[in-house]
């Protein structure tokens, strides 16, 4: 009992952090039903934008805000110069702009602070929360997930209760409608980009700060396949969906691998896929995703 209770602690630690990487992706595909395959690469970058800030002397957390206000930029820079040239109905220019994006981005954060895993500082407390027996909840992953439920929140509240978050949802929601109602179109899916940066880089930070892992160009790349599973099991263009998909990714990779011994730790991802496959065929839209209705 005591190794279960661990091991679901620690699935809420990695689904938290799986989830506000895809609460990102999900604004992306909101707006746009497009999966922004630089998303990783736009957080990662983001919480090295964190570390130097920390390096020049910065406290933490206004490192973060700093970092969040600087992805945000960069990414509203990257859709005006990149992406609104395209048509938003045209995925597959945009799709290999995105993967061109990608190897970019990836390529000039390695150019810059080189391969070499990094120690990233400490955002919560150090320690644990709870102590029972060999059981250990530790600060950490309560802040963690705390932080993910407030993102969602704060999303929530955007998009229902102020006029750029209703014109984003009117124009994910149906773009032409959007545009004859005298709905600006470029700048409303650049907030969107912005916003979903700023996520991607507190999200990117987090996972950073775990005290097992360390922050290197390649790091995101892992977590972005766990965090793309995530939005299309919880739905992708669901916010809660996310949570609900990124813990159940984490359960996944930490609990019910953990028990099949057949399944080797290794096989965690596909495990994950496996999962998807089988909800994504007894519900296409995901668990909280909006179901297509075509007129034929």
């Amino acid at each position: 009992m005591d190794l279960l209770l661990q091991r679901i602690f620690d699935a809420i630690t990695n689904g938290s952090t799986y989830a506000l990487i895809a609460v990102a992706m999900v604004l992306i595909f909101k707006a746009t039903t497009l999966i922004n395959f630089a998303q990783g690469e736009q957080a990662m970058l983001g919480a090295f934008a964190v570390l130097q800030l920390w390096n020049w002397g910065i406290p933490m957390w206004w490192a973060v805000i700093i970092g969040m206000l600087f992805s945000a930029a960069l990414a509203a820079g990257l859709e005006r110069a990149f992406i609104r040239k395209f048509d938003p109905t045209d995925h597959l220019p945009l799709v290999i702009i995105t993967l061109g994006l990608f190897l970019v981005i990836n390529a000039i954060a390695a150019i810059i602070w080189r391969f070499d895993p990094q120690s990233f500082p400490q955002l919560f407390p150090s320690g644990n929360a709870f102590t029972y027996n060999n059981v250990r909840l530790s600060w950490y992953s309560i802040f963690a997930f705390g932080s993910c439920v407030l993102v969602l929140l704060i999303f929530q509240t955007l998009l229902t209760k102020t006029k750029v978050g209703l014109a984003f949802r009117a124009v994910s929601s149906n773009l032409e409608s959007s545009r004859l109602s005298g709905i600006n179109i470029g700048p409303t899916l650049q907030f969107g980009w912005a916003l979903a940066a700023a996520a991607g880089t507190l999200g990117a930070s987090i996972y950073a700060a775990n005290p097992v892992l360390q922050i290197e160009p390649s790091m995101m790349l892992r977590a972005l396949i766990f965090s793309v599973t995530a939005a299309a099991l919880g739905g992708l263009d669901s916010l809660w969906g996310a949570l609900i998909g990124g813990l159940t990714i984490g359960f996944v990779q930490s609990v019910v691998v953990q028990y099949i011994p057949f399944i080797p730790n290794e096989m965690s991802l596909s495990a994950a896929v496996v999962v998807l496959l089988i909800v994504l065929t007894l519900r296409p839209s995901g668990v909280l995703g909006t179901r297509t209705v075509e007129r034929v």
